[in-house]
């Protein structure tokens, strides 16, 4: 019986959750074109803390978001729920490898926020959007990105691939280190139920979020940090230190 409720409540969620999407959709695709950056970003951000609410995730917000640009977040990347989940904390553009543009619906709104696409495995591409984010960060942006290059278990974090960092030293603002973490709600143990990782599918990691009972979504800001001098690839790894750091302390 209690199995039964379970995926009776996770249906009457995806219901919900399906519903708000659709509505992001509608709002990408006919308001957005009349409305204002701020107007657009203020969206954005409500869209998403309603869709964590429907998906019965808690926003835990520690430490001080940006208030205004530029600077460039780097954060750890465990799920498909991570740009909602930032952009629920703090409106940003992010740099997305080039499938997430292809995803059903996600696709669409990732696009619609704004987000920049590369090609990881080209060279060129790389450049191209270091170029692209560089030229963003003069204007005044904040960016994100994930320089682990692919999901993890949000236990431990993989490699930082540095190519990115070359946008924040090319335009001399900072990078803005930002810890992410998926809990239970009423013991405070890290959950893995939205992960989406290894052999994992989109479906797959969505049906075990939505069987899950409720979970925090933790966004532990660090301080900015400057290049000072080292390279890309020692700042990617003082970084992120910093961030397996803030996890530990979240």
């Amino acid at each position: 019986m209690q199995r039964i409720n379970v995926r009776l409540f996770a249906g009457w969620k995806c219901v919900r959750t399906l519903s708000h999407i659709v509505t992001g959709l509608l709002t990408v695709v006919f308001v957005f074109p009349k409305l204002s950056s701020p107007q657009k970003e203020a969206r954005i951000k409500a869209w998403a803390l309603v869709l964590l609410a429907r998906l019965a995730i808690k926003l835990i917000v520690v430490g001080k978001p940006p208030v205004h640009g530029p600077v460039l977040l780097a954060a750890n990347h465990i799920s498909w729920l991570d740009i909602v989940v930032m952009h629920a904390a703090r409106h940003c553009r992010f740099v997305s490898k080039a499938d997430v543009r292809h995803w059903p619906l996600i696709g669409t709104l990732a696009t619609g926020a704004g987000t920049l696409f590369i090609e990881r495995d080209s060279r060129r591409d790389a450049m191209r959007v270091v170029h692209h984010m560089a030229e963003r960060l003069h204007a005044g942006d904040i960016l994100a990105i994930f320089p682990e290059g692919t999901t993890s278990n949000g236990v431990d974090l993989l490699p930082f691939h540095a190519n990115l960092f070359q946008a924040a030293i090319a335009a001399n603002v900072s990078v803005l280190p930002v810890a992410l973490r998926f809990a239970d709600a009423a013991s405070g143990a890290h959950s893995l139920a939205p992960c989406y990782i290894d052999h994992d599918t989109l479906l797959g990691s969505i049906w075990r979020t939505l069987i899950a009972p409720p979970l925090c979504a933790v966004v532990t800001f660090g301080e900015p940090e400057f290049f000072q001098g080292r390279d890309r690839r020692a700042w990617a790894a003082d970084v992120r230190n910093t961030i397996a750091a803030l996890r530990l302390a979240a």
